[in-house]
Order: C-alpha cells, then structure tokens, then sequence
C-alpha cells in the first residue's frame, strides 16, 4: 500500500512539469502502463489529475484548490510564536511580527523584554510605516510600480534626525532593504529605540510577515543589537520553512553584513 501511495504521489510533480501521456508516466514511475493507468484514474477520481482530449494528463483543478485552502487556513501568528519566545529567552528583548494588510502594516505579535523597560507598541496597532523595519521588509517584496505608488502617497513625519525625510529615500532604503534581505530602523521613530528585521516567507518565496527584534540604547548599544541579526534572520528562517513546508525560495545570502550605518 506504502508503495502505491509513493508512486501515486510521484506522478504529481512529474505533471507540474507539464502534461504527460500514460507512456511517459509509466517510463518515469518505471511500471507498467496498466499500473500507471490505475494510478491516474484514481487521481482523476479525486480530481488531482485531469485527462485532456489529446490523452494526456495535467494537474487536476482540485489540487490547486486544496493548495489555496491550505495557504488560507495557515496562521502565520500561531507557526510564528514559539520561534518568537524561544529567541526572546536566549537575547531578552521585545520582539514583533508584523503583516502588510490593506495599506497598513500592522503588529500581530509582540514578545516582550525581559527588562523593566517597555515598549508602547500594541498587537493591531498600525506601525509607523516609513521608518519601522517589519514595514520596509513587508513593502520591499512588492513589485516595483507597487512600491513606488505606495512611496508617493505616504506622508513622511520626522519623528527623530533620523526619519526618512521622503519618497525618494524611502524608495533607496527598499530597494537596499529588497537586495539585502534584512532591515533596520536605527533611531527612526524614537531617538532611544534600535531596530533589526527578517523577513518570513512563503513557499513561493514572497514575503508573508516580517519580525524583529528592538531595544532601547540604555539596554545595548546600536553595533550590539546589530550583532544579534544573523540570530534574527536564523529565526525567521525556521519560521519560514515551517510556515511553507521546506525551504523558502530567495533566502537571502548570509553573507551581507551589517554596519552601523545600515538602514
């Protein structure tokens, strides 16, 4: 039964190829056809498969369908959370995920610190979304025309020196953020506050959510939290490949480092 099932599910990504005739499914399954043929009636039964009019065979409606369900019914919140507390156990600071909905970035988690010190972010509450890391992460992945005509509706509040002053910079800092697979809001919303962000993907590879982790500089210093990235960007990592089944496409390489005037 175990091997039926196996060359059951070998003819799937064999199809996701491309269309194939009984022949070439049973030279690639290395059966004979009648055993192919059995196969790929059971699969049509359950829609997986569909059987065209020139005889061959092509991923079933069915499939995508119960892919689109599954993608709907994942919680990114629920897959995220322990990865979340056990980094927040090993580096003590407060830590949030973050989603892109409906024009606003927004916090859907938050570990908090282990100091007396605490942040005034809330879980639903919208970030500040020209300056806040998760939110350069998040608008990064989009497409060029996306990121731009977001860029040039955004208001663009100097909440310190060290707030992005407009659209243009805006556009740079994601078109660094995009290449380099990571970010950070050093100073950018609150003069006393570091920043440094992962992104979380899919398993087309586009982005999903964002984390990060922030402290204030009382607690570490800038060059220190920067340090604690490549932990960052591992967490982010093991939450993407539980979130997508395997690993994510476009994992950024680990071999771009940070400096102290990174973004």
């Amino acid at each position: 039964m175990s091997q039926t099932v196996d060359r059951a599910l070998s003819i799937l990504p064999l199809l996701a190829e491309g269309p194939a005739d009984l022949g070439q499914v049973a030279e690639r399954l290395d059966v004979h056809k009648s055993t192919a043929l059995r196969l790929l009636r059971t699969l049509h039964e359950h829609g997986l498969v569909y059987r065209q009019s020139d005889q061959r065979y092509r991923l079933g409606a069915r499939l995508f369908a119960l892919a689109q369900e599954a993608v709907e019914n994942l919680d990114v919140r629920e897959i995220a959370h322990p990865h979340l507390v056990e980094l927040n156990e090993k580096i003590g600071h407060t830590i949030h995920l973050a989603v892109y909905e409906e024009q606003e970035v927004l916090y859907i988690d938050k570990v908090e610190s282990r100091y007396p010190v605490r942040m005034y972010s809330r879980i639903g509450k919208p970030v500040a979304i020209t300056v806040a890391a998760v939110a350069k992460l998040l608008l990064a992945d989009l497409s060029e025309p996306e990121r731009r005509a977001i860029a040039e509706k955004l208001d663009y509040p100097m909440y310190t020196p060290r707030s992005t002053p407009n659209a243009a910079a805006f556009l740079k800092e994601l078109t660094v953020v995009r290449e380099q697979g990571w970010a950070t809001d050093l100073g950018g919303h609150e003069e006393s506050i570091n920043c440094v962000g992962a992104p979380i993907r899919g398993a087309d590879g586009r982005v999903v959510a964002a984390m990060s982790v922030s402290a204030p500089n009382v607690v570490v210093t800038r060059e220190e939290l920067l340090k604690l990235l490549p932990q960052v960007r591992r967490t982010a990592e093991a939450i993407s490949r539980e979130y997508s089944g395997h690993s994510p496409h476009n994992t950024p390489t680990p071999h771009n480092t940070p400096t102290k005037e990174a973004f």
